[in-house]
């Protein structure tokens, strides 16, 4: 079974919300983007893993489907899973949920590539990386 993390809880502020008085978009990504960092971490790949690797992450690709609106003061929690380790890729799955009634507001999937900061390239995934994501996967 796929390990699934609370990696983010936050609050939606009238500041995140657009004319329309629902949260806009660009706050969708930045919750996400906050538990992604928290996502490597909980399952023991942290900055020191990357740094002792010689890399990090970049995001290739992210999909969001967006459920139903966010109104300001709703307590939310993301949840999020690895799916997939690939050759030189991370496939990951995130839920953006309220926190009180787990009403599912957005989805997103995201791909991140490891990459070296020195030849500026993508690397294959180390074993050792590859050893800390295992026991989290289908």
């Amino acid at each position: 079974m796929t390990t699934c993390f609370d990696t983010h809880r936050a609050v939606v502020h009238a500041w995140m919300c657009d004319h329309f008085g629902h949260m806009n978009v660009r706050f969708y990504a930045h919750l996400f983007d906050d538990a992604s960092f928290a996502l490597w971490s909980m399952a023991g790949v942290t900055r020191d893993v990357f740094r002792a690797a010689g890399l990090h992450t970049v995001v290739a690709r992210t999909e969001t489907d967006f459920r139903a609106e966010l109104l300001a003061g709703t307590q939310v929690v993301v949840r999020s899973r690895f799916e997939r380790v690939g050759t030189k890729s991370v496939t990951y799955a995130q839920e953006l949920l309220d926190a009180d009634t787990g009403h599912l507001h957005a989805a997103q999937r995201a791909v991140e590539v490891l990459f070296d900061p020195e030849t500026r390239a993508s690397r294959p995934v180390p074993d050792a990386i590859r050893a800390l994501l295992a026991p989290h996967l289908a």
